[in-house]
């Protein structure tokens, strides 16, 4: 187990992914969650999507994990007086609701702060707390929406629909906005509790799904940003979907075995130890260039004529081997599936195989950055609604009895 968050304890109030992965990121970093959810209802990503047994989404199974359950009637006063008193044993509180909802329900950041002054707040939203549209509900696509990650094209007809391969665009692939958040989300948290070690003081952060994905396309938005103050446009990265006779040293082949690799030899260094490897010093570069990385053809309109029957000629895996002799940048296009029989991933148990004690055999990520002498493991797999309510009560003091009496006046 990863045990870097051992001793930190996190309450948790959340729907949905952007909340859940916020705490259960740290929860795979080894803090204590607890999943504090409605009576009777709970966390309805149990069903969203595809389940493989009742109240086990696959969703629910990966972002629940490596965490704890208790059923809590926070609209009660003594609701709220059992909160308050797990709050006390608290480092974190993640709310995942939408706008001021937890304020309403008097659990709000000041509320918290006058009971707890150093608590660490972190709210993970997709618009945030502030702005105008944060009382907005939302969902993931909407933060890429606002975010400007998809351009759209509208039909005579009045159909809008996304442009896959947009002009322009240099880096590729959709953006899990409700990730993103929790991504930057628990950063900031860890990086907070390390300020209030140093300092004694909380803090309340206010993460949100569509600045998130901007984040994360801060390249492509800085290139759009500054346009007008560029001077230089000879060297330009290829945009998404450029045809590949255009960007040949930097594209995908089809090998011996009808596998695909993709090719990144835009270095005059690397492309030369490519040409080394395939025995062509014909292809070695003829355009004399200032620039360390050249994404264009060297020259030769029919590069990737030349190229893909070279490529033909051997199989994935020997490609994979004159990569690492000949230190070329070259892998596998693997498909999701795909993934699961690749060595490397397999060697970095990014894939990781468990058994939930309801669901059976699953498969999720793992941790995606391993820690020396800490292996990732799902501790606690994905709670069933208030599986944990009598044992986090008692351990805040509350005996059998008092815990069934509370059952029964519905408050837990």
């Amino acid at each position: 187990m990863i045990r870097l968050l051992a001793d930190i304890r996190v309450l948790e109030c959340a729907m949905l992914p952007t909340g859940d992965q916020t705490s259960r990121l740290l929860g795979d970093l080894g803090a204590d969650v607890i999943k504090i959810e409605r009576p009777g209802t709970g966390d309805y990503l149990r069903e969203l999507g595809d389940r493989i047994t009742p109240q086990n989404s696959v969703f629910h199974l990966l972002c629940n994990r490596n965490k704890r359950s208790v059923e809590l009637d926070l609209r009660s006063d003594e609701g709220r007086k059992i909160f308050y008193e797990l709050l006390a044993t608290a480092d974190v509180f993640v709310d995942g609701f939408a706008g001021d909802a937890c304020e309403k329900l008097g659990i709000g950041y000041e509320a918290q702060r006058a009971a707890k002054p150093d608590i660490i707040y972190c709210q993970a939203s997709g618009f945030g707390a502030r702005g105008d549209y944060s009382q907005i509900p939302v969902h993931g696509y909407m933060m890429g929406a606002v975010a400007g990650q998809t351009p759209l094209e509208v039909s005579a007809e009045g159909v809008v629909t996304e442009v896959v391969a947009p002009e322009g665009q240099y880096f590729s692939g959709s953006i899990d906005g409700p990730l993103s958040t929790a991504l930057y989300a628990a950063l900031t948290t860890v990086a907070a509790l390390r300020h209030r070690d140093q300092t004694g003081e909380g803090s309340y952060i206010d993460a949100a799904g569509a600045d998130a994905v901007l984040a994360n396309q801060c390249l492509d938005a800085v290139l759009a940003w500054n346009g007008e103050r560029i001077t230089d446009r000879r060297n330009p990265p290829p945009p998404v979907g450029l045809d590949p006779r255009k960007r040949p040293k930097y594209t995908y082949y089809q090998t011996k075995d009808a596998k695909v690799v993709l090719l990144a030899a835009i270095e005059h260094k690397f492309w030369d130890n490519f040409c080394r490897a395939v025995d062509r010093p014909d292809l070695t570069d003829v355009k004399n260039t200032t620039f360390a990385v050249d994404f264009a053809d060297g020259g030769r309109a029919d590069l990737l004529d030349e190229l893909i029957p070279i490529f033909r000629s051997r199989t994935a895996a020997e490609w994979m081997d004159i990569a690492r002799l000949y230190d070329i940048p070259l892998c596998p296009a693997n498909s999701k599936v795909g993934t699961l029989g690749d060595a490397h991933l397999g060697a970095r148990e990014i894939v990781h195989h468990s058994e939930h004690p309801v669901a059976g055999p699953y498969t999720s990520t793992g941790w995606p950055a391993p820690v020396s002498g800490q292996p990732f493991d799902i501790g606690r797999p994905a709670p069933s609604l208030g599986e944990h309510t009598a044992e986090i009560l008692s351990q805040i003091g509350y005996s059998a009895d008092e815990v069934s009496g509370l059952h029964e006046r519905g408050i837990v």
